[in-house]
């Protein structure tokens, strides 16, 4: 895909991507406080695939994701996961497709310290009335290494522990896809590269769709692709990125985000 044109529609016997930007725009403000965070973007997530969104402070990278997300509204375009079109939804339906399609996991763990680790996990679907899948949440929590920590409460656990629980928490309800925004941000170096490790086990061995913000070229080398954002807009693409090859594009990137 070449950066800031739409993705092709997916052709016959090919699954439609887990999500898609077209033309997004983000505007904020008006007069001489407008701000345009995002610039007619158009990607597409495939399913299965582990992405990366990098960019310099500003450039639109949370942004983006929000939007993608539903968290946030577009100001013109389409942002739409898998089938349904974002633009325009109730918020009743935004709920619905949020706590349905969607896995969130944040820089912060969000867990509820009166809860277990599997309680937590269950906490979205107890929510919905929805019955967890045992099977599959077995795999999930083998998947993230949890076997033998179900019964701790957060406060019994390490902080890349919490964050696998988060993590196993966004897998447990097989979402369309999952948004996770800098998750790794509040680990030290091992436990969060733990958390990526498991991020990139659910896309290999579970199937599972995930696009993660990240200002980390290690964290975006356990992707199988980097988009980099520089002033609202997508300006580069690297496929099977390594720490030194994502470094050596974000290097290109003024203290403005601005290309050079």
């Amino acid at each position: 895909m070449t950066p800031g044109v739409p993705a092709a529609a997916p052709s016959a016997g090919r699954p439609a991507p887990a999500a898609v930007a077209t033309d997004l725009t983000k505007v904020y403000g008006a007069g001489e406080t407008q701000v345009v965070a995002l610039d007619s973007v158009s990607v597409a997530f495939a399913r299965g695939e582990f992405t990366a969104i990098m960019g310099p402070s500003g450039s639109g990278k949370s942004t983006l994701m929000h939007c993608m997300a539903g968290l946030d509204t577009v100001s013109a375009g389409s942002a739409r996961i898998g089938e349904t079109e974002l633009t325009g939804l109730k918020d009743k339906h935004l709920t619905r497709l949020r706590r349905d399609k969607i896995g969130f996991i944040f820089q912060a763990f969000n867990l509820l310290p009166t809860l277990n680790a599997i309680e937590n996990i269950t906490l979205p679907m107890d929510i919905a009335g929805r019955k967890a899948d045992q099977d599959w949440l077995g795999k999930v929590v083998d998947t993230v290494g949890l076997a033998d920590r179900l019964k701790h409460r957060p406060s019994q656990l390490s902080g890349g522990q919490q964050q696998r629980v988060a993590v196993a928490r966004a897998l447990a309800a097989r979402p369309e896809i999952i948004f996770a925004d800098e998750p790794t941000g509040n680990l030290d170096s091992r436990s969060g590269a733990e958390v990526l490790g498991f991020l990139r086990n659910s896309v290999r061995g579970l199937g599972q769709t995930v696009v993660m913000v990240t200002h980390d070229p290690v964290a975006a080398s356990y992707a199988d692709r980097v988009v980099f954002l520089a002033d609202g807009r997508i300006v580069d693409e690297l496929r099977s990125p390594t720490a030194d090859a994502v470094l050596d594009r974000m290097k290109r990137f003024d203290a403005k985000g601005r290309v050079v």
